[in-house]
């Protein structure tokens, strides 16, 4: 007598939002470790922020034709269903959302917004180095470029602290909730319990 053929888990993330995924923590990561402690000159700063560029604009078009978890529309709520699932937080049981839950959908457009007000003020920033001018810094006046300065600077601190709450937010759900949402990102399909 054979055994059942096990049940596939159920495939979360396509392939080119893994890719995408990954490829953003590398040139965020390294175009934040290469701002705060690079070399004076920041060329390779300005290419992981081109990478960005890149990155959120696939994000944006995969957000409105990818897969189905990929959409915009999968995973923004509105403030109803944020609340609603905060009062799920406390409970140790796994969500298994088919994607982002709406609590972390709220966090993928923060992150990806802060992210665009980013890599919008490197390109127009001049930080009267003489070396370290974003490419578009000509074509705003002096005033857009110290606004610019300043705003890159505190973007980046926000930036630090939302990912820092999400990889919070990922030990947290791996101890609390016992849900790993690190494999499903690498993997595209979440272990099944």
């Amino acid at each position: 007598m054979s055994s059942p053929p096990e049940k596939s888990a159920p495939q979360i993330w396509d392939p080119a939002l893994r890719a995408f995924h990954w490829l953003l923590v590398l040139a965020v990561v390294g175009g934040w470790l290469l701002g705060q402690f690079g070399p004076l000159k920041m060329t390779l700063h300005f290419y992981a922020g081109y990478t960005v560029i890149g990155l959120l604009a696939f994000r944006l078009i995969w957000g409105l034709i990818g897969p189905a978890n990929a959409r915009f529309a999968q995973f923004v709520k509105g403030p109803k269903a944020v609340l609603a699932y905060l009062r799920t937080l406390p409970a140790r049981a796994a969500s298994h959302s088919d994607g982002h839950n709406p609590l972390g959908g709220l966090s993928v457009v923060a992150m990806l917004l802060v992210l665009v007000g980013q890599v919008g003020t490197g390109l127009i920033i001049d930080p009267e180095d003489y070396i370290n001018i974003g490419p578009l810094a000509d074509s705003v006046s002096t005033s857009w470029n110290r606004w610019a300065l300043g705003w890159h600077h505190r973007l980046g601190v926000l930036l630090l602290i939302l990912v820092v709450l999400h990889v919070g937010a990922i030990l947290f759900y791996r101890f609390w909730k016992r849900e790993d949402l690190v494999t499903p990102m690498i993997t595209g399909r979440r272990k099944e319990r």
